[in-house]
């Protein structure tokens, strides 16, 4: 099972990028998870660079879309909302399709109380609006992230790890149900 995460900071000691790392090491044993690396290299969105000639990172971003099982998208919030370059990201997916009944989990975690709420329910808006299976189980608002990783960006509390848990358990099932109605 191929799982495509996608962490949308580009800060290069992200907490929701170290968190993407720590899921890893959480997934079941039959998915394996890429971590997309190519969030910064994709152009503005503009109708005019899509169609069969959209720059080549943009095809990149596509193709491990179309490759992938399912997608977890694990998100701060800046401004109250989702970052710019995630929102970025999703609008060049909007005439593909590629989320069009894709199994995705959608994280969010913040330092603050409200775990990332309101970029949280941002990036469901959007998930909704491109069609993806998001499953009530696969959503999660992490509060207070930065106490709950350590150093070596491990998970260190225990409760954390059991959702995080959780929601990969839920789009594990996602993808196998999505392969069995096929």
């Amino acid at each position: 099972m191929r799982i495509l995460a996608i962490s949308g900071s580009l800060r290069a000691s992200s907490t929701n990028t170290r968190l993407v790392r720590a899921m890893v090491a959480l997934a079941p044993a039959d998915m394996h998870i890429t971590i997309y690396e190519g969030l910064g290299d994709l152009p503005h969105f503009s109708p005019d660079l899509d169609g069969n000639n959209a720059p080549a990172s943009v095809h990149n971003l596509r193709t491990q879309l179309q490759e992938a099982d399912g997608v977890l998208i694990c998100t701060p919030e800046y401004a109250f909302g989702v970052p710019g370059s995630l929102k970025n990201a999703l609008d060049w997916t909007v005439s593909t399709g590629d989320f069009s009944g894709k199994p995705t989990a959608a994280v969010s975690a913040s330092p603050l109380w409200g775990g990332g709420d309101k970029a949280h329910a941002s990036l469901l808006l959007t998930l909704t609006a491109l069609g993806a299976n998001v499953p009530r189980q696969a959503k999660l608002s992490i509060p207070h992230i930065n106490k709950k990783l350590n150093d070596n960006g491990e998970l260190s509390d225990p409760t954390t790890a059991q959702a995080l848990s959780a929601v990969l358990a839920a789009l594990e099932q996602a993808v196998k149900d999505l392969k069995n109605e096929k």
